[in-house]
């Protein structure tokens, strides 16, 4: 075997391992979405007048976390971290997240749709079920996220931009539109998101600024700079 040959059957198994890892995740995260929707309006008692305005369950507030536009867009970060960890150049490691954040999402659109199709009875094709605007979304979206996961592995301002990405918008998804049907669900979804991205960001901030510490006393260079 040649090294040309050796190095299109490495190419070609490393663009089946992006596939493969990108849909699973994604696919997972679809389906799990939808299962706890459905778990989640089966403790919703929506004729009780007390329950409407004032209740919950712990499945609610578990959908409620999932089906939010922060957590599909974790997810497109997620899979662009996943699968560039090993990648060392910068280029590939932006087009092969790009690449896999718009499949995940895909994906997480395409088992979202199938589930909700069968646990509704509803006619196929499944993907009928879907806007258009959630497919086209899928790939606009889910690419520049999928690159930001690929930097999340960089050193410097452009390392810690990424690592934040998601705790941020996560944060300010709480204010521009909170999730709940009613003020208590509200109350809590907020709580929970905003003490978790506190968390994130303060764990993030800390550990990026005890990294360029040591690197600053022991003389090192700005790794700002690598591989293209």
């Amino acid at each position: 075997m040649t090294d040309n040959q050796r190095h299109d059957r490495s190419r070609v198994a490393r663009l089946v391992e992006i596939l493969v890892k990108a849909l699973a995740v994604g696919a997972g995260f679809g389906a799990a979405t939808s299962l706890v929707n459905g778990i989640s309006l089966g403790y919703a008692d929506l004729e009780s007048r007390t329950y409407t305005t004032s209740g919950w369950s712990v499945a609610e507030i578990v959908s409620l976390l999932l089906d939010s536009g922060w957590a599909w867009a974790g997810l497109a970060v997620a899979v662009g971290w996943l699968v560039t960890r090993g990648v060392e150049s910068r280029r590939a490691a932006l087009a092969q997240g790009a690449a896999a954040g718009a499949l995940a999402l895909l994906a997480a659109t395409a088992a979202y749709s199938v589930v909700d199709t069968l646990r509704s009875g509803g006619d196929f094709p499944w993907y009928a079920s879907e806007p258009l605007v959630w497919w086209i979304a899928s790939v606009i979206f889910g690419a520049p996220l999928g690159a930001v996961g690929a930097c999340v592995k960089r050193p410097g301002t452009i390392g810690l931009l990424a690592r934040l990405t998601v705790p941020v918008g996560a944060a300010l998804q709480m204010v521009v539109l909170p999730p709940g049907r009613n003020e208590v669900v509200e109350t809590m979804g907020k709580t929970i998101v905003w003490v978790a991205a506190a968390v994130s960001i303060g764990f993030v901030a800390v550990h990026f600024l005890l990294v360029e510490r040591r690197r600053h006393s022991l003389g090192m260079p700005s790794r700002s700079s690598g591989r293209a």
